[in-house]
């Protein structure tokens, strides 16, 4: 029968025991909460208890403090913090990348890929939900290059692998070292946080273990992806970890002078707010991601603190979104103008209709 048949094709590629847990928790969710409806439960939940605890966060602050906050963070730290945002887009572009040639779209030159990483992660990054705008932006550019829908859905899913896979080596690396700056988000112990990020880790060499056995396949028809080998798979990793790293050192150059702090449990604090910014699918993290690093890092002055993540969300976030408007804007006329002589040429060579 035809489901036995595509049953036994799953078993094949994922294993048996897999296969029937991932088929059992599929299935109970969708028949009783539904995808969609887990996911808006979960961001809803996440941003609304964000909400309240910034709203007692930013309780008293003043704000004159924070504007003269902001105007006294030194031109130099803004500078260098310009710099890594700058290497952190950078580094996005290898998303694409590593995709397209895993995909073995090798015709696709890099400034094809580096134009859709990034317009698709800076306007992505401010409107929100990025999967989906993020995909229509991706393929707006790549279509023009023979590639499909289909197409661009491997691709962004390959993206987000690597985004997904450099985040939990940044933070499990991070937390086995600083379990304390994680406790000041999640509150649980330190030895937890510990138990925790050793799990991620394992789950981690696990994965790279299995995808470096044999050439491993998942999704479906024309969905089917084959994933990384093991060397691929350490090299998501390091590109993903990179990103990260350079986000944390943008930060990190913005924290106020006041108090000291070293980078590794503000990196750890900050993959943990963007993490809790990304799952709840707000513009930027807005509200999540600053509640997140209000909470993390209580040990600085709120004012100062505000500052810097104000002055972090200029560089990172509204910057980079107005540049990609007008590389988008620009691209857009040059394409217009380059139809319109093609069409003015192809008049020009046809013969006079007497």
């Amino acid at each position: 029968m035809p489901g036995d048949r595509s049953q036994g094709y799953a078993e094949k590629r994922l294993g048996r025991p897999f296969h029937h847990s991932v088929l059992a928790i599929a299935s109970f969710c969708k028949s009783r909460i539904g995808w969609h409806g887990i996911t808006v439960t979960l961001s809803l939940s996440i941003i609304a208890v964000a909400l309240v605890v910034l709203y007692r966060e930013l309780d008293g602050i003043d704000i004159n403090h924070v504007r003269a906050a902001f105007l006294a963070i030194r031109p130099q730290r803004v500078a260098l913090a310009a710099c890594c945002v700058a290497a952190a887009y950078f580094t996005l572009t290898f998303y694409d990348l590593f995709a397209l040639r895993t995909l073995r779209h090798d015709a696709i030159p890099y400034r094809v890929a580096a134009l859709a990483a990034f317009t698709s992660y800076s306007v992505g990054h401010n409107v929100g939900v990025t999967a989906i705008t993020g995909g229509a932006l991706r393929y707006h550019i790549y279509w023009r290059h023979g590639l499909g829908v289909v197409d661009v859905a491997k691709i962004c899913f390959l993206a987000a692998l690597t985004f997904w896979l450099g985040n939990a080596a940044a933070l499990g690396l991070g937390v086995m070292v600083e379990p304390h700056a994680a406790a000041a988000i999640d509150k649980l112990s330190p030895a937890a946080n510990r138990v925790i990020a050793g799990a991620v880790l394992v789950a981690l060499a696990g994965y790279l273990v299995w995808v470096s056995r044999a050439p491993r396949l998942i999704g479906l028809g024309k969905l089917e992806v084959s994933l990384p080998g093991g060397p691929s798979t350490i090299l998501q990793m390091v590109i993903g970890f990179v990103d990260l790293t350079c986000c944390a050192l943008a930060m990190y150059a913005l924290l106020p002078e006041s108090t000291a702090v070293d980078f590794l449990p503000l990196a750890v604090v900050f993959v943990s707010a963007t993490l809790l910014g990304f799952a709840s699918h707000a513009p930027g993290g807005l509200g999540v991601f600053d509640a997140a690093m209000l909470v993390g890092l209580s040990q600085f002055d709120r004012g100062e603190l505000l500052a810097g993540l104000l002055c972090f969300r200029l560089l990172y976030y509204i910057v980079p979104f107005a540049v990609s408007l007008l590389i988008l804007a620009g691209r857009e006329i040059a394409i217009g103008i380059a139809l319109r002589d093609r069409r003015r040429r192809r008049l020009l060579t046809m013969p006079h209709i007497r």
